[in-house]
């Protein structure tokens, strides 16, 4: 015997509102009970954040690997302009390994546009960049954009991932 249409209407709509009660009940990542605030950096602590990412970008190229392993970590996901694969953290050092070996040397870096977005201990940095590089007297100049993520672990700012596009 087939129930009625008015029955299975009821009984789906009453399972439909049980199973919606129950998922909201319960917070989820990005919910609302995580939800963060746009929050203003003072002067100081934004300064504190651009000096922080210059200087990542500088071990890189100095090969700082003490402090690129202190700021950089494992859980780092980098999409670089112009190449096919993602880097993880192991990637990255090697990379700066590899700049060092090749006597190849920064010479100029500049970011002429920064936007810094700060939602608690999160920090998205938008960017355009410029940097020129010599290499045996030759001078090669590389630009384009870039959206970097710092992370506020212990009172320092680590690098957990970033996005650079050649800006084309």
């Amino acid at each position: 015997m087939m129930p009625s249409k008015s029955l299975l209407f009821t009984t789906l709509f009453c399972g439909f509102t049980l199973f919606t009660a129950m998922i909201s009940s319960e917070p989820i990542a990005g919910g609302e009970a995580n939800h963060q605030q746009l929050r203003t950096l003072t002067p100081s602590a934004r300064a504190e954040l651009l000096a922080a990412r210059e200087k990542v970008w500088r071990a890189y190229f100095t090969n700082d690997r003490k402090h690129l392993e202190a700021v950089i970590p494992a859980e780092t996901i980098a999409i670089n302009a112009n190449e096919e694969t993602w880097a993880n953290r192991d990637a990255i050092l090697v990379g700066a390994e590899q700049f060092a070996q090749s006597g190849a040397k920064l010479v100029r870096l500049e970011f002429p546009r920064t936007e810094v977005q700060v939602y608690g201990e999160v920090a998205i940095i938008y960017t355009t960049y410029l940097f020129e590089l010599e290499n045996e007297g030759e001078r090669s100049t590389f630009s384009g954009r870039g959206t970097e993520i710092f992370v506020q672990r212990n009172n320092v700012w680590i690098n957990s991932g970033w996005h650079l596009d050649a800006g084309k």
